[in-house]
């Protein structure tokens, strides 16, 4: 039975991650510092743990597992990333457990590791226009993220990469594309912006309006979350070490996502347009280079992702009014 590590277990895609190598028939350790919110945890075990403690990392990596995820990380949407208000937290915070990570991996003579970057790492300047942002993964340098998120990320992968050099460790690097789908942050001001405009039209009446940042005219392409999963497991047990892309090449206005979700849960509303952390103008998961290296794509259509997006955060607001009552 294959013995794997997930750290950062307790949050959206980390959780998701442990259900499908438990159904793998893999033997999966979580850890994290807490447990997942809107789940039980599928984990055969499962450590609540502070990654920033070295301490806790020796702990937590003390088998010899055949695959670890690094996907533990201080981040949220754009209401968390692009205020400046969490900026030394999140450098600090995640920049600690990737260094604790990648030596005790070293140390502990663990060969294959993922880490999770993002998308968040290419340069400002190269996604200015909404309509032809260039996120190809040799654009990322000279680097100029638009957030200390993004400079975190960058500096870890770098990180990855030197140990892989100097230490043996196979290291498997994604950036993620805004991944979205159910049990994911919704209302806790972490969450991005599927689940945030679900939100927003599951709670307006018919004919009511709701706020939008910016003018709704930037661009994102949105990845499911089991797409993103099915990218993830490919690239870590592939031979290929990326930096590589997983994402949605289908690039939409944040104005196109509210009008799918309003045919979805069958809405017409009005829009207010506010002053808000927006971040780029224009992001799109460039997919050439893992299409050519690892054969694969996303299947999935968008509309399919949101739909079952909405009907979770629907419930969720349901079940909370219910018992408010």
């Amino acid at each position: 039975m294959k013995q794997v590590l997930v750290l950062g277990a307790g949050g959206f895609i980390g959780s998701h991650l442990v259900k499908r190598l438990k159904a793998e028939g893999c033997r999966v350790r979580g850890v994290d510092l807490k447990h997942p919110r809107y789940c039980e945890s599928a984990a055969d075990e499962f450590l609540v743990a502070d990654l920033r403690d070295p301490a806790n990392v020796r702990s937590a990596m003390d088998l010899p597992f055949d695959e670890v995820y690094q996907l533990a990380a201080d981040m949220g949407g754009a209401g968390f990333v692009f205020t400046g208000g969490h900026d030394a937290d999140i450098m600090h915070n995640s920049a600690m457990i990737n260094l604790n990570v990648a030596e005790c991996a070293a140390k502990n003579g663990i060969r294959r590791i993922f880490y999770s970057s993002s998308a968040c790492i290419y340069p400002q300047q190269n996604q200015a226009d909404p309509d032809n942002p260039n996120c190809r993964e040799d654009s990322a340098y000279p680097a100029d993220p638009d957030s200390e998120y993004g400079w975190e990320k960058l500096f870890s992968e770098r990180m990855f990469m030197a140990f892989a050099r100097n230490y043996g460790l196979e290291c498997r690097i994604a950036r993620f594309h805004n991944v979205f789908g159910p049990e994911g942050s919704w209302n806790d001001g972490r969450e991005k912006a599927p689940a945030a405009i679900c939100r927003k039209v599951a709670e307006a009446p018919d004919g009511g309006e709701i706020e939008i940042w910016g003018d709704g005219a930037q661009t994102r392409s949105f990845l499911y979350i089991d797409e993103c999963l099915d990218g993830v497991l490919r690239l870590t047990r592939s031979d290929f070490a990326g930096p590589v892309n997983i994402g949605s090449d289908r690039m939409v206005s944040i104005n196109a996502l509210v009008d799918l979700v309003c045919g979805i849960a069958g809405k017409r509303l009005s829009r207010k347009y506010v002053d808000g952390p927006t971040g780029v103008r224009g992001r799109n998961s460039d997919n050439d280079l893992i299409l050519r290296e690892l054969n694969w794509a996303p299947k999935e259509v968008l509309e399919d992702g949101l739909r079952k997006t909405y009907e979770w955060v629907a419930g969720q607001i349901e079940a909370g009014e219910n018992d408010a009552g």
